[in-house]
């Protein structure tokens, strides 16, 4: 996928913005073009090379049927992170990251299910069947619940990859993704370490207009692989249906077998003459041993031995 935006796209949106010089990260140096003002600017050049690498691996996994977690819970973030999540039915996080949503997600998916369970009771009237109290005691839970579930209730299970605003706001949930195995794309300004992420994408993770233009491309990429993975799904669906209707055809072909051929008859003319004798009276006898096998000798009569006197 080619990028719609360029390098001075990047400019005009403020991403070479940088943090102060005093509170730059050591680790971010690469990145940094110079420091001017007291303000660290960020080599745009480099910021362009990391986004197409990002985009194209997000590309990739989402074609290949994975999904990406977005998470950004700073302000800034928070709408522009639940819009790109509404475009590409993509699971969320912009209210607070709970604690083990990755690392123990299994105890969470029994959370999720609860969450759910009260939703059906709300929907069907349930909750009226319970005291006053008990109803209050479940509805503070269900908007607790609301908060840290909402963008995650249809996840169904662990991503494939992982988007996020700012990695020292959002520390806990790169190191549980990194404890998981998840590969994680970034936005990292100069006051955080781009080392924790697979694919760092420089930049300003302060400025709305950055922010945006980051997530914007972002967006772009899994709204491509999304369309690259239908129609990869419809073409492996021609294929397995012409494969069907060839073993169908196949097995309509092996059931219509040619009838039998009747068995050749012996020329008895080029046999020899005694040969010929024998084969010409084998039915005969046969015939005759059966007949005589069926009749039976006549039972002798008994006669009684006569008395002396």
């Amino acid at each position: 996928m080619s990028l719609s935006i360029n390098v001075k796209d990047l400019l005009d949106a403020g991403v070479h913005f940088g943090h102060q010089t005093k509170r730059w990260n050591p680790r971010s140096k690469p990145y940094v073009f110079d420091h001017r003002q007291g303000i660290t600017i960020i080599d745009l050049g480099k910021t362009f090379t990391a986004l197409e690498k990002a985009v194209a691996y997000l590309e990739e996994t989402v074609a290949n049927g994975g999904n990406v977690l977005l998470v950004g819970t700073k302000r800034q973030a928070q709408e522009i992170v639940r819009e790109a999540a509404s475009a590409t039915n993509m699971p969320f996080c912009v209210d607070r990251w709970l604690g083990g949503t990755l690392t123990n997600y299994e105890t969470v998916k029994k959370s999720i299910a609860k969450y759910k369970k009260y939703q059906q009771m709300d929907t069907a009237g349930e909750l009226g069947k319970f005291s006053r109290k008990e109803e209050s005691a479940i509805r503070r839970e269900m908007a607790r619940m609301q908060r840290n579930f909402a963008g995650i209730v249809d996840m169904g299970d662990l991503p494939s990859a992982m988007f996020v605003v700012d990695v020292s706001h959002e520390a806990i949930a790169v190191a549980e993704a990194d404890r998981c195995g998840i590969p994680a794309v970034a936005l990292v300004d100069t006051n955080s370490d781009p080392t924790t992420v697979k694919f760092p994408i420089p930049g300003n993770d302060d400025a709305v207009k950055s922010i945006r233009i980051i997530v914007d491309t972002v967006v772009a990429a899994i709204q491509s692989g999304l369309a690259q993975r239908d129609s990869r799904r419809q073409a492996r669906g021609t294929a397995d249906l012409k494969a069907a209707t060839a073993a169908v055809a196949a097995a309509t072909g092996a059931t219509a077998e040619p009838a039998a051929a009747p068995a050749a008859e012996v020329d008895l003319s080029s046999l020899p003459g005694a040969l010929v004798a024998t084969v010409e009276g084998e039915g005969d006898a046969a015939t005759a041993a059966a007949a005589a096998a069926k009749k039976k000798a006549p039972a002798r009569k008994k006669i009684a031995a006569p008395k002396s006197e």
